[in-house]
């Protein structure tokens, strides 16, 4: 699966949609995915330390009570506590609590200054409303309390598709997702508050994640792979102009920093051949700190129309330290 990809909520209900269709049932990628809450959880914890686990009533919920009765198994202490009743559980996460043997303590009782790590499995990506009430004091008491947090799909409160926080959010050092990043993860204040994200396989057939690209309009976090491809390669037969003429705007004598950075920029990134144009006044300013860039003068949309007659030029900015006034639209 494609490790760039970012997927929506919606993306996501049609990735377990489809793997439901599939015949993969829903408890099995719970099951996994508490597994890997509790592989990410151990890194975090000494020898027989403390977990206190925060439950919600969805599947984000029926994450985290897998998490707590494998981490049981593993001779850790667990605490577990669930916003609203248990017999309101439905579908996997029910059959979740159901394998775990352990209390279950309300949201009012949780106390974290006696764990190790808190695992926040409240609320997930798809969280819709702001958080308030017995979650939102819970949250809070974590956050006072100072230890540190294991978020499982996005810390609770980060709405997973716009990064915005929904009321509160409890920031974590760790934040397991599955499947794929979310846009909340790399978006601010999301990525913020998210730590460290871990992306775990949850068991989910390549298939099934196809049938959520289908959905959603492509995005990406943004690496070489989106785009090295695109940059010249060098031949014997290469030279500057091959490589790219870029032009950089610059602005008066007082505000060229901008423009000198933007072309050293263009210049480490392997265009031939860079160009900064400016006001004739700001010349000597440029030429003071640039060495391997040529510079132009251009006081006027004719001299920038006469620049432009070059054909070999490919590229253009306009913007760093040019402002906004007539001149610049002009």
């Amino acid at each position: 699966m494609d490790g760039s990809r970012l997927m929506t909520v919606a993306a996501m209900a049609a990735v377990d949609a489809a793997a439901s269709a599939d015949g993969t049932p829903g408890i099995a990628l719970m099951r996994a995915a508490g597994a890997a809450v509790v592989e990410r959880a151990r890194t975090h914890l000494p020898v027989g330390g403390r977990v206190l686990v925060l439950c919600g009533p969805g599947n984000n919920g029926g994450d985290g009570f897998v998490a707590a009765r494998l981490l049981t198994e593993a001779g850790y202490g667990v605490d577990l506590a669930l916003l609203g009743p248990r017999e309101a559980l439905s579908g996997d996460a029910a059959l979740a609590a159901v394998e775990w043997a352990g209390a279950v303590l309300g949201l009012a009782e949780a106390d974290p200054t006696r764990a190790d790590l808190v695992i926040d499995a409240l609320f997930g990506a798809g969280l819709s409303r702001d958080l308030d009430g017995p979650a939102r004091l819970a949250l809070e008491g974590v956050r006072d309390s100072g230890r540190p947090v294991l978020a499982v799909d996005v810390p609770s409160g980060v709405d997973g598709d716009t990064d915005m926080v929904r009321g509160f959010a409890l920031p974590a050092v760790e934040t397991v997702t599955f499947v794929a990043e979310k846009p909340g993860h790399l978006l601010q204040p999301g990525r913020g508050l998210c730590g460290c994200v871990h992306v775990a396989d949850n068991g989910t057939d390549p298939a099934a994640f196809a049938a959520g690209l289908a959905l959603d309009s492509p995005a990406f976090r943004n690496g070489p792979a989106l785009w090295s491809a695109c940059f010249p390669r060098l031949t014997e037969a290469s030279h500057k102009y091959t490589r790219g003429h870029a032009l950089v705007l610059s602005g008066p004598a007082t505000r060229t920093g901008a423009a000198r950075l933007a072309a050293r920029g263009a210049l480490r990134i392997g265009a031939g051949l860079v160009t900064v144009a400016s006001p004739e006044r700001a010349l000597a300013e440029n030429a003071a700190h640039l060495t391997a860039i040529m510079l132009r003068g251009c006081d006027s949309a004719d001299d920038l129309d006469d620049l432009l007659t070059d054909e070999r030029i490919n590229a253009i900015l306009a913007g760093p330290g040019l402002g906004v006034g007539e001149a610049t639209r002009d």
